[in-house]
């Protein structure tokens, strides 16, 4: 896509002043917009390199497939965004007091880690590669070379904290390298050094016990303090003389809201993130397969609308937790699935643009990215997404009847498979045969030579 088009997406939406805000996720142009009726839908599909358009809690999405970051940085140059006050600031201060909270709370789990899950699948893909040689017993698990290796893989999930300071404090609008310097705070030796010997406790600030955790890999942590230090950054910042504020600001913030966020907010996100865990757990403890059978069923309805991201704190939750998780499978079985469905749909099809649309769909959906697939092919025939739902339930259920896990975060892809290798690979490996199989099927079933036709 050129720039002419990425500006007619700006013309479309109702123009740079209708624009609020803009962020984006591996797949994504995000939008909020002043007047959502001005958007011009239907013009808007008709872009090449549009895959399609989606509406979800006041998020107005442009889905564009996996150049998504390079357009977003386009379009950040040519509406400004650099500048912490620009894009109509007031009225995005007043409808994010109108949205409501799941609405917000959507927007701030894609607009955190929509910008980092390139670094985040980059080196999860590494370390599922490692694993598959250390399994195969091509290196030797104590040879320099792996823990070269391992350190360019595991540096991205061992420092998330810091990622995810600088992507919160973007959606906050709030200084940067003061959320580096609280994700400094959490990730400090002293603290990091004294959890994993696990020997004390609690530290003591003036008296106040500074419970001892482990932070690294953490999520909600994080979020949740870089959230609160944008209000005492703003609260500390208007009542401070001007001629005091570059120096007095950032000293009152960080004295301020780190011990605050170390006694309280940092221990309760990871309270929070063990409930939800646990929650889950519970889930599965009553039934693997029905929980499967659910968690991958409702992933691709999940991804229509935006809402997959959800789950990622989720995956670094019970890696930290547990080394390793149990959700991620089900997300690759749901995209093998796509795939499937999307394959039934082209055993139907005899029109050759068609045709050369599909496949292309369903290579991108086992390579991972299965926007294409979603909403040029399952979307549209809607049959075929029913089967890509239930074809995503069976495997989902027959992986977690035999306990498949990973053990660490990787792109929900085909070439994921080395990760796998180990006591599970082939249950994964029958799982994406199952995925993929019975979708196409179920597809071929229930989509008819007459649901094709334009």
């Amino acid at each position: 896509m050129d720039k002419n088009s990425l500006l007619e997406i700006i013309r479309l939406l109702g123009g740079k002043e209708n624009i609020i805000k803009m962020w984006n996720c591996m797949t994504r142009l995000r939008f909020q917009l002043k007047d959502d009726t001005l958007v011009q839908v239907e013009e808007l599909k008709k872009i090449k390199g549009v895959l399609g358009f989606q509406k979800q809690n006041d998020q107005n999405q442009v889905i564009v497939g996996p150049s998504a970051n390079k357009y977003y940085e386009v379009l950040r140059k040519e509406l400004d965004i650099e500048n912490e006050n620009s894009i109509n600031s007031n009225s995005a201060h007043k409808t994010e007091k109108d949205k409501s909270l799941i609405s917000r709370l959507l927007d701030v789990v894609s607009g955190v880690f929509g910008p980092i899950i390139p670094a985040i699948a980059g080196a999860g893909m590494l370390k599922g590669v490692l694993s598959g040689l250390l399994a195969l017993k091509i290196l030797d698990s104590n040879s320099e070379t792996v823990k070269m290796f391992d350190l360019i893989a595991s540096g991205v999930f061992h420092f998330l904290p810091f990622y995810l300071a600088v992507s919160a404090a973007r959606i906050f609008k709030t200084s940067e390298y003061l959320a580096l310097a609280l994700a400094s705070a959490f990730m400090y030796p002293t603290l990091m050094d004294a959890a994993i010997a696990g020997k004390i406790p609690y530290f003591h600030f003036f008296g106040l016990p500074i419970p001892v955790i482990k932070y690294s890999s953490t999520v909600v942590p994080i979020i949740m303090s870089v959230w609160v230090m944008k209000y005492i950054h703003s609260w500390i910042d208007e009542h401070m003389p001007e001629v005091l504020r570059t120096i007095f600001t950032p000293t009152l913030t960080l004295i301020i809201t780190i011990p605050l966020s170390l006694i309280v907010i940092g221990p309760l996100g990871t309270y929070l993130g063990q409930i939800v865990a646990w929650f889950i757990n519970t889930i599965f403890s009553i039934s693997n397969v029905m929980a499967g059978f659910v968690v991958a069923g409702i992933r691709p309805a999940l991804t229509v609308g935006g809402m997959h991201h959800v789950m990622t704190p989720m995956f670094f939750n019970n890696f930290e937790t547990k080394g390793y998780d149990f959700l991620l499978p089900l997300c690759f079985m749901a995209n093998m699935a796509m795939a499937g469905a999307t394959l039934g749909v082209l055993s139907k099809t005899k029109d050759k643009t068609k045709r050369s649309i599909i496949i292309s769909s369903v290579v991108s959906a086992i390579l991972g990215i299965t926007e294409p697939a979603l909403f040029g092919v399952l979307i549209k025939y809607k049959k075929s997404f029913i089967a890509a739902s239930l074809g995503a339930a069976i495997a989902g259920g027959f992986i977690s009847f035999f306990g498949v896990k990973i053990y660490g975060y990787i792109l929900s892809s085909i070439v994921s498979l080395p990760a796998y290798i180990g006591p599970y690979f082939i249950y994964a490996v029958l799982g994406v045969i199952i995925a993929i199989t019975s979708s196409a099927i179920l597809s071929f079933i229930l989509v008819k030579e007459e649901d094709l036709l334009d």
